[in-house]
């Protein structure tokens, strides 16, 4: 595989790659190349999570990317995620590392690094406060949107610890590329500043896009809160797909889905089409009654927006096949949550726990 065939597996799932002509230098180079994406384990698996990122690796995977799949137990403790309980915490990291088996990725062609791991030791902590000392106070504040929390929703002093630790992961774990959505943009940005302040190794930092939840773009006064209010969370089953909805479950909540006729901007269910359900099938049938047509196929996303915008599909159509084909990628993992034992018994555990913001 050429350096452009590799420059374009990256680009099909990358909103922003800071920067391109880094990353072709590191590809040309010929060295083992390390990525990482983390996240902190808590509630049942969304779409973007068992789907979305579940694909963008096996992108990375092709082009000969060495993958970390980062944990961040202790994180989610600091977060408060499932209480606090580290324990729970733990056990949910268990249970996606499952989700992502049973989306097809080979787990022993990723490492698994937990942060609880990482972080026993003096190094490790050495390398936080040389982070904090290189930061301001207010940046900080500022890169606690990486948490999902605002300046004004902190609630403890270990919160403020949050941005200096996720930077200081990036070096210990000695990256070349941080792939994480773009909703953690101001960590990666930092993590650049930093290696460049103390001449540590510069990552790349390649942003995925952030899939919107079924209630569609939620405009806010800036992109960064408008960003958040609109992303699919997990913590909001209304607004959220999850990696064990039934087909019934997928018909009820994409049917009430923000999907105005001819509009592509804010349409939730045109991105799942671009996002997840294009770069997995060839094809897309949207099924239509005689009257109204027939059905209609479509090899690629762009015609089928064009089709959209022209008013040649109807939302309830379009609605209707984006059920039909996430039902088709989402079985899988559905099926091995019901036949293996562990998986099952790790799904129910974590079911049990509820959900936490």
């Amino acid at each position: 595989m050429d350096i452009d065939e590799k420059m374009n597996l990256m680009k099909e799932f990358a909103k922003e790659i800071v920067n391109e002509e880094e990353l072709k230098e590191l590809f040309k180079s010929g060295k083992l190349i390390t990525a990482y994406d983390g996240f902190e384990p808590s509630g049942v698996a969304p779409i973007h999570f068992g789907l979305l990122r579940a694909t963008n690796l096996k992108n990375m995977l092709k082009v000969g990317i060495k993958f970390k799949l980062y944990l961040a137990d202790y994180f989610g403790f600091i977060n408060n995620k499932l209480r606090g309980d580290l324990k729970n915490i733990q056990k949910a990291g268990e249970y996606f590392i499952e989700v992502w088996k049973a989306c097809g990725i080979d787990i022993k062609k990723v490492e698994i690094i937990w942060a609880s791991d990482l972080m026993n030791g003096i190094k490790y902590w050495d390398r936080v406060l040389r982070v904090a000392k290189g930061t301001s106070v207010n940046r900080t504040k500022k890169s606690l949107t990486i948490a999902g929390r605002k300046e004004g929703d902190i609630i403890s002093t270990a919160q403020l610890f949050y941005p200096s630790m996720q930077v200081a992961d990036i070096f210990e774990m000695d990256l070349d590329i941080c792939q994480l959505g773009m909703d953690q943009r101001r960590a990666n940005m930092l993590a650049r500043d930093i290696a460049s302040k103390y001449k540590w190794k510069k990552p790349i930092a390649i942003h995925h896009h952030i899939l919107l939840g079924l209630q569609g773009l939620q405009k806010k006064e800036n992109d960064e809160e408008t960003l958040m209010a609109s992303k699919m969370s997990k913590s909001d089953p209304k607004t959220c797909i999850y990696m064990h909805d039934s087909l019934k479950e997928l018909k009820g909540k994409i049917g009430k889905a923000y999907c105005p006729e001819g509009i592509v901007e804010g349409n939730p269910i045109l991105e799942y089409f671009k996002h997840i359900i294009f770069r997995n099938v060839s094809e897309v049938k949207i099924e239509r009654p005689e009257k109204y047509g027939g059905n209609l196929e479509y090899d690629s996303y762009p015609k089928m927006e064009k089709d959209f915008i022209d008013k040649k599909i109807h939302p309830l159509d379009l609605k209707n096949s984006c059920a039909i084909e996430l039902d088709k990628l989402i079985k899988p993992c559905r099926e091995h949550f019901e036949k293996d034992k562990k998986a099952k018994e790790l799904y129910e555990f974590v079911k049990s726990l509820g959900i936490t913001r």
